[in-house]
């Protein structure tokens, strides 16, 4: 009995040895990429951008979901079971029509979020050059959102490590690019959540002022949503800077919030309650001279994002967090979502068409 007992606290405490050595390989592992100029790549056929071109300007937002998110995915973060895109060959089929449909829009700029570069979730595939092949003629700024340690978990198909982050297009050429560092939490929860960032793209104006372009990707995985108020507080404090200078500026990504206030009442009621996508805050705006644009028509409205907590089903939880956020010195003329039932991705993308102001 003695040795019984003997084996089962050697085996108790080796367990312990293993969860309490992952656990401080996690935290040592951490870090974050800091705020940095940031390599512009392509070729851009355009030097600058003619304020006074009466056709306006058109902008498409994505987050691609890392290619995996076809209509039958479920993430386990999302309360699904899977991590790894399903194989190598469906991921390569998934990229190309997402390149494709991309294309397709002929956008000026394009601005991308959740796209793999090197994990083991995408098979070490690095997902950029599915978009350079054929966002051609346009400068591109890529900007990594995270680098994470080895997540193992799920237990059958750890998640593993991951690089991943945002990639901007410009039909026009890009002067000077930055990674910003956004805030995150800070403890346990900054493992789950890991880093976040934005880019700052600047494209030279006929009238000597600048067009600033931001990409982003807010926190998702957070304990009670102030975090991604913060980041969202600090994007719009950038924007009101550039603007007060005198420059025009342009936003567009994933908020990871409702920009809707309360999209069931587009969308109706779902099978299942989730409170990760709570609404801006009122009040978030005050004193900055920069609005939101969430893309809704309201006699066909269509959503930007599915809780991918399983297949993509009708009842499914669905919510606007997709849009743009522009300075009083650019001009809306029209936005959509471009309805693809959620068959590349947990999101579908959006677009907008913009004029500078007279």
């Amino acid at each position: 009995m003695k040795k019984v007992l003997k084996i089962v606290i050697i085996i108790l405490i080796v367990i312990v040895a293993v969860i309490v050595s992952y656990a401080a390989y996690l935290f040592i592992s951490y870090h974050r990429d800091g705020d940095k100029v940031l390599e512009v790549g392509g070729d851009a056929q355009l030097s600058g951008i003619d304020r006074g071109d009466s056709n306006g300007f058109t902008v498409v937002s994505f987050n691609i979901g890392f290619g995996a998110y076809e209509s039958d995915f479920g993430f386990f973060m999302d309360g699904g079971n899977r991590a790894r895109a399903w194989s190598e060959e469906r991921l390569d089929k998934n990229m190309k029509k997402i390149a494709n449909l991309l294309a397709e829009q002929d956008a000026d700029i394009y601005l991308v979020q959740e796209i793999d570069t090197d994990a083991m979730r995408t098979y070490h595939v690095d997902e950029r050059k599915y978009l350079t092949d054929v966002l051609t003629e346009r400068d591109n700024v890529y900007a990594q959102n995270f680098d994470s340690a080895y997540l193992f978990y799920p237990f059958i198909e750890p998640h593993g490590t991951a690089k991943s982050g945002i990639i901007m297009f410009s039909r026009f050429d890009i002067t000077k690019a930055e990674r910003v560092e956004l805030p995150v939490e800070t403890g346990v929860m900054k493992i789950v959540d890991l880093d976040r960032c934005y880019s700052k793209s600047r494209i030279k104006v006929s009238d000597g002022k600048e067009l600033i372009v931001y990409n982003f990707h807010l926190s998702a995985y957070t304990s009670d949503g102030r975090i991604t108020n913060d980041q969202l507080k600090k994007l719009l404090s950038d924007m009101q800077y550039e603007y007060d200078k005198g420059n025009y500026c342009l936003a567009g990504g994933d908020f990871n919030k409702d920009l809707l206030g309360d999209s069931s009442v587009y969308f109706g009621k779902s099978d299942k309650t989730y409170t990760w996508a709570q609404p801006i805050p009122d009040g978030m705006f005050d004193g900055f001279t920069v609005k939101l644009y969430a893309p809704l028509d309201e006699d066909d409205p269509v959503p930007t994002n599915r809780n991918a907590d399983s297949a993509y089903h009708e009842g499914q939880f669905v919510v606007t967090i997709d849009g743009f956020l522009m300075t009083d010195n650019l001009s809306f003329v029209s936005s959509s979502v471009i309805n693809t039932n959620f068959a590349y991705s947990d999101h579908n993308p959006v677009k907008m068409t913009f004029k500078f102001a007279d």
